[in-house]
């Protein structure tokens, strides 16, 4: 009988400590972070953010930044065009990347060991195919995003809803509830989908190098089979993630602090450096100010990938484990057969031929 969600969980956790600290290598805790950041799997864990010191330091530096106001107009016009730009390239290329790097995280965990070059080079093909598919799925909750809200909008607009909103409260009122409601179940229906397709779909795809559609026709017999069984997974997934967010999200909360206090001070001194020294905001100084807070965002995020490797270890293998029952080709990579021992004793040697007369 396959096994269950809630006893997958220790089978995890051992994966999990016997690749992490049996023995403990550094280097390959450093490359599981890189890999795990670049293959999303952060999400999974928690997420990092230090309102309050952002908001400190913009009130500490709200004298020396006066002079924004005084950009050309011109010129802020073209940085914005620009950033937008780059912004939607590097969203495609970090998007192919990560689809590499869930390949790589795939068969780090399966094989206990993380190979980013090896991986590269081999898991280019199962990258694209996958590629295509957070391409064509990115387009969908687009579609259905711009479904749920601009057709009741454009209803709204064309009954006269929303120039005479007044008159029209109560409708507007329902109206909005059950637009909220559909948007819910289409937004909770998208990220099953998502993590369906990264636990149980890249498998299939990492393993027999079928494509992601070929592997939803193989995946959605065994849903139908066994709902309560995935459901189960799923809903065990999501307390698990709960938890982790937790764990993880005061950890990269005290990281958060340690790092914000010398940064703030070195923000703080090169603004009142900047001030003495005459420099104004232009493109230079404002490209400057992007690119060091990109790097800093990277150096942050990396720390926190470090903090985080036993969870991006621990998810993935969840999946394995509870996937590997149902799914042959995965239970015989997780579990490898032994070598067959031969029970039939060898047949003895044949009599030398008689000698000739």
């Amino acid at each position: 009988m396959p096994i269950s969600a809630i006893d997958t969980i220790e089978l995890a956790f051992q994966h999990t400590k016997r690749q992490l600290l049996q023995p403990f290598r550094f280097g390959q805790w450093t490359r599981l972070a890189f890999v795990g950041l670049l293959a999303g799997e952060l999400g999974s864990g928690g997420s990092f953010n230090f309102p309050s010191n952002f908001n400190s330091a913009q009130r500490g530096s709200q004298h020396p930044l006066g002079q924004l106001p005084k950009i050309d107009p011109a010129l802020l016009f073209g940085l914005i065009a620009t950033i937008v730009v780059t912004g939607l390239i590097l969203m495609v290329v970090m998007m192919y990347i990560s689809s590499v790097m869930r390949f790589i995280l795939f068969d780090g965990v399966l094989k206990k060991e993380c190979h980013i070059r090896q991986g590269w080079t081999s898991r280019q093909g199962n990258g694209w195919e996958y590629f295509l598919w957070q391409i064509g799925l990115m387009f969908v909750t687009l579609a259905g995003v711009l479904l749920l809200l601009g057709v009741p909008l454009l209803f709204a607009y064309s009954a006269g809803w929303l120039t005479h909103a007044r008159d029209h409260v109560m409708a507007l009122v329902l109206s909005g509830i059950v637009v909220i409601s559909l948007f819910l179940v289409f937004f909770v229906a998208v990220a099953v989908v998502h993590v369906l397709t990264k636990d149980f779909v890249v498998p299939q795809m990492a393993l027999e190098g079928i494509g992601a559609i070929e592997a939803w026709r193989r995946l959605w017999p065994m849903l139908q089979v066994e709902k309560s069984g995935y459901a189960a997974y799923v809903g065990m997934k999501i307390v698990l993630a709960i938890g982790a967010s937790i764990v993880v999200g005061i950890a990269s909360f005290i990281l958060g602090v340690l790092v914000a206090i010398p940064v703030i001070g070195v923000v703080i001194a090169a603004v009142l450096a900047g001030k003495t020294t005459g420099l104004s905001w232009n493109a230079f100084t404002i490209t400057a100010a992007v690119v060091a807070a990109c790097i800093l965002f990277a150096i942050v995020m990396y720390l926190i990938a470090m903090i985080s490797v036993p969870v991006i270890v621990f998810f993935p293998a969840y999946a394995m484990y509870f996937f590997a029952p149902r799914y042959r080709p995965l239970s015989f990579a997780l579990y490898p057969p032994q070598a067959a021992v031969n029970l039939i004793p060898p047949l003895p040697n044949a009599p030398p031929d008689p000698a000739p007369a």
